[in-house]
């Protein structure tokens, strides 16, 4: 089952030791208001606290290739400048794909 009105990408990160909860903050209060700004949504986001893991999906309207131009803008644009400007390294690894519903 495929939904052609949305991509939806799932973003997985092991998070650097002791960050979490500083990462969560920063993540609600600044980068999803960039992200928003900039055409996506938030489809959901949740913190694996015993394997220090944030777990998060955002998706954008269209196909895949929509996406790719939308995330390709995103990655370029002022508000993700000044969403990260300052940061300090939280994310140790991160695994990044698209997804599709399934049920």
């Amino acid at each position: 089952m495929t939904d052609s009105s949305k991509t939806v990408q799932l973003r997985r990160y092991e998070l650097v030791e002791g960050v979490l909860d500083d990462f969560v903050a920063w993540f609600a209060s600044t980068l999803i208001p960039a992200r928003l700004s900039e055409g996506f949504e938030i489809e959901f986001a949740y913190a694996d606290r015993d394997a220090n893991q944030f777990v998060w999906a955002v998706s954008a309207p269209g196909d895949a290739a929509r996406f790719a131009e939308v995330e390709a803008a995103y990655l370029q644009s002022e508000a993700r400048a000044a969403a990260f400007a300052g940061q300090p390294v939280r994310v140790a690894t991160q695994h990044v794909t698209l997804v599709e519903p399934v049920a």
